[in-house]
C-alpha cells in the first residue's frame, strides 16, 4: 500500500474482463456504434482494447497523455505528448473515446475537447468514476472515490520491482 493512500479500490483481470463486456453490452443498448475506438494512453489502452473487441470494432487509436506521474503527482496540466493520433480522420465518425478513469478529469476533458473540436461524433468510457471529476464519462462501470489498484499497472514497471527485492 503506497504512503498516504489508505484504503484502495481492487480490480482484478476476472472483474477488468466483465466491466469490458457489461460496458460494450451499455453502449450498443444505448444506440451507440462506434466506428473507431480511441484509447486515453496509457491507462486506457488495456480498456480500449477490451472494450473494441466487445463492441466488434477493429479500427482503433490512441492519444498520448501525460498527467500523473506518479502516485498522487500530477503536472500542472495534462499534456498531449508523441506520437500523433491522425485526429483528422476522426472528422465525422463515431468515436468511442475510452480511459480507465475520470478522476479529475482534466484528462478526459482535454480528450474529449481536442476530438469534439474536430468534428468527432463522441461518446467517452471510463471503468471508474471518481467524485472529483469536471468531465462525467457517458458511460462508466463503477464510481468510487478511493484509489484504484488496476491489475496492469499497481505494481510498476518491472525494473522497479527487481530493483526493489
Amino acid at each position: 500500500m503506497g504512503e498516504g493512500i489508505g484504503e484502495r479500490e481492487t480490480l482484478t483481470w476476472d472483474q477488468f474482463g466483465a466491466a469490458s463486456r457489461d460496458l460494450a453490452r451499455r453502449i450498443l443498448a444505448d444506440g451507440f456504434e462506434p466506428e473507431v475506438v480511441v484509447a486515453i494512453a496509457r491507462g486506457g489502452l488495456l480498456p480500449a482494447g477490451a472494450i473494441a473487441y466487445g463492441l466488434g470494432v477493429k479500427n482503433c487509436g490512441a492519444l498520448n497523455v501525460e498527467f500523473y506521474t506518479g502516485v498522487g503527482t500530477v503536472l500542472d496540466d495534462p499534456e498531449v505528448l508523441p506520437p500523433a493520433l491522425d485526429i483528422d480522420y476522426l472528422s465525422g465518425r463515431r468515436v468511442l473515446l475510452v480511459d480507465d478513469v475520470a478522476d479529475s478529469g482534466r484528462t478526459l476533458a482535454l480528450a474529449v475537447r481536442m476530438l469534439r473540436e474536430r468534428g468527432a461524433d463522441l461518446r467517452s468510457v471510463v471503468i471508474y468514476t471518481k467524485p472529483t471529476t469536471i468531465e462525467q464519462p457517458d458511460y462508466s462501470w463503477k464510481d468510487t472515490a478511493l484509489w484504484i489498484d488496476f491489475p496492469w499497472s499497481h505494481r510498476g514497471s518491472v525494473r522497479d520491482e527487481d530493483a526493489a527485492a
